[in-house]
């Protein structure tokens, strides 16, 4: 989601020897008939260019609910995922059920997108990111997020504390970049080091995924970046 927004970490990969790939199918919160392209665009990219059947997932804000369902039931195709202030449950975003601002136009067309007839069906709604880890981590997919403390849109507690929890639970990698005071926005990092690392040591091979790993977040870290250095 958002192709263009905050792209270090995208213009690194690419400077890495990476492809960026992108699919837009409107404002639909990983909605199933819309993700019915994922699949299509995966195919397309796996087969006519050729490209690594392991790709790693970029799930940037709501993006991170594209990010989580279309890995949720294609675990033997992706390589890791790596979430920027992830949207992993809508009650919290765009709902504003809890602690967060919320959206309600988003929330409104969420429900619709879904085709819920009513907001209780959402909110008793089973798919969402914190809801559909099991399979992910039995597939040992390492998942990286990088969040703001201070997030007021998409909470870290309602959010990423609530899938780091669980997904080690479950005896899945999960490591957490936390940016000291920083709100939603900006996403990404000055430097996009350890994010590209970390894609790097789990979508390529060889040494520069040997090299990369060695720098990487490790599984089980949090990293906390003050003020500054984000």
């Amino acid at each position: 989601m958002f192709w263009d927004a905050f792209p270090r970490v995208d213009l690194a990969l690419l400077e890495a020897g990476f492809h960026v790939a992108f699919i837009d199918v409107g404002n639909t919160f990983g909605a199933p008939e819309p993700m019915k392209h994922f699949d299509v665009f995966y195919a397309i990219i796996t087969r006519q260019f050729n490209l690594a059947p392991k790709p790693a997932l970029e799930g940037l804000s709501r993006g991170g609910l594209y990010a989580y369902r279309w890995a949720y039931v294609n675990t033997d195709k992706v390589g890791c995922i790596y979430g920027d202030a992830p949207v992993c449950d809508m009650k919290s975003w765009p709902g504003g059920k809890g602690k967060g601002i919320g959206s309600p136009s988003d929330w409104k067309q969420a429900i619709e997108a879904y085709h819920f007839t009513s907001e209780q069906e959402m909110l008793d709604f089973t798919g969402n990111p914190i809801d559909i880890l099991a399979p992910i981590a039995a597939a040992h997919i390492p998942i990286l997020h990088v969040c703001g403390d201070a997030d007021r849109g998409v909470p870290m507690e309602e959010n990423t504390d609530i899938v780091r929890k669980h997904y080690m639970a479950l005896g899945g990698d999960f490591a957490l970049i936390v940016k000291q005071g920083c709100d939603h926005h900006p996403h990404g990092l000055k430097d996009p080091a350890p994010i590209v690392n970390f894609i790097l040591a789990h979508s390529s091979e060889g040494r520069a995924a040997k090299k990369a790993a060695s720098a990487a977040p490790k599984p089980g870290a949090v990293l906390l970046l003050p003020r500054g250095s984000w």
